[in-house]
C-alpha cells in the first residue's frame, strides 16, 4: 500500500520555546536572547511516536527579517503546537497593569505564541497548552488572569509552592459530559501536579472549563468551542509519568496527537496508534 509523503513521515510537533532575555554570566551569553525547551515536554511528546521542535521566534530585531520565512510557512510545516510552560504571561496582554514588579511577564514570548496558536487555528492544526500554555490560550481568547492567586482570591489552596515544586498536588474535578471526561471514561476527579501562581480569571471568548480545583474553583483545564482542536491544561501532565498517583497523562496527549493526524492512523506513532 503506498502513502503520500505526509503519511510516510512521523507527525511534527511544534513547541513554543522558553525565552530567557538575560542569560546568567555563567552561561557565557552576555546580552543574548536564549530560546530553550525543558525535556520533560519534548519526551512526552516523543514518547508516541512524534517528533518534537522547538518554533523559535520571529521577533522583530532578532537577526531574521520578516520576508525570510512567514509564521504561516512555519506553521504549514507541522502538524500540531505544544505552548509550554514558563514565566507569567503579561498582565498588558490582557489590558491590565502588573500589581507587583515581582511579576511583569513576557509580553515578547506573549506576543509570538499568539501569533503562533491563531495560524495554526486559521490552518486548521490542533493547539495544547500547558500550564502558562493554558493561560495563554485564554488571554488570546480576551479572557484575563488572576495575577497572584494568594493576592487576588482570598481563601484559595496553595496552588504553588517552590520546595516542593512538582511534587505539590491536588484533586481536581473533572466536568461531566466534558471532552476530558470522556478522554478518562466518565472519571470525575484525578490528581494532578500544581505549579502555578496565576490562573484563569475571566473566561475567553467561546472556551469552556473541563476541570477545577474543587477546594476554591480555580480553573484547572479549558477548550475551544470552535470547530479547531485547542484544549489547555493548568497542570504539567508530562511531570505525571513518574507519579502513578497522578492522573494518567497518557489520553490528553493521544487526543491531541489524533487530531494532529487529521484522523489518519497511519500517521501516528507505533505508541500512539489504537
Amino acid at each position: 500500500m503506498s502513502h503520500s509523503p505526509a503519511t510516510d513521515r512521523a507527525l511534527r510537533i511544534g513547541l513554543s520555546a522558553r525565552l530567557m532575555h538575560q542569560p546568567p554570566a555563567e552561561l557565557g551569553f552576555p546580552g543574548k536572547t536564549l530560546q530553550y525547551l525543558e525535556q520533560s515536554i519534548a519526551h512526552w511528546v516523543m514518547s508516541r511516536g512524534a517528533v518534537a521542535l522547538m518554533v523559535p521566534t520571529l521577533e522583530a530585531g532578532g537577526g531574521l527579517a520578516r520576508r525570510g520565512i512567514s509564521v504561516a510557512k512555519v506553521v504549514a510545516a507541522l502538524d500540531g503546537l505544544v505552548l509550554q510552560g514558563g514565566t507569567d504571561v503579561s498582565p498588558i496582554s490582557y489590558g491590565e497593569d502588573p500589581i507587583s514588579p515581582l511579576w511583569p511577564g513576557d509580553r515578547v514570548r506573549d506576543l509570538y505564541e499568539i501569533e503562533l496558536l491563531w495560524e495554526f487555528i486559521i490552518q486548521g492544526k490542533p493547539v495544547l497548552g500547558i500550564c502558562r500554555g493554558c493561560q495563554l490560550i485564554n488571554v488570546a481568547m480576551g479572557g484575563t488572569l488572576y495575577q497572584d492567586i494568594g493576592l487576588q482570591h482570598p481563601g484559595a489552596r496553595d496552588h504553588v509552592d517552590a520546595g516542593l515544586y512538582d511534587r505539590l498536588a491536588h484533586t481536581v474535578e473533572i466536568m461531566p459530559e466534558s471532552r476530558l471526561a470522556a478522554l478518562y471514561g466518565g472519571q470525575t476527579q484525578g490528581r494532578v501536579n500544581s505549579i502555578h501562581h496565576q490562573a484563569v480569571n475571566r473566561l475567553g471568548n467561546d472556551l469552556v472549563v473541563e476541570a477545577r480545583c474543587p477546594d476554591d474553583g480555580i480553573v484547572e483545564a479549558i477548550r475551544w468551542k470552535g470547530a479547531g482542536y485547542v484544549a489547555g491544561f493548568q497542570w504539567h501532565p508530562e511531570f505525571h509519568a513518574a507519579a502513578p498517583d497522578l492522573l494518567d497523562n497518557g489520553p490528553i496527549l493521544l487526543d491531541f496527537l489524533a487530531a494532529a493526524a487529521g484522523g489518519d492512523p497511519e500517521r501516528l506513532g507505533e505508541g500512539a496508534k489504537p
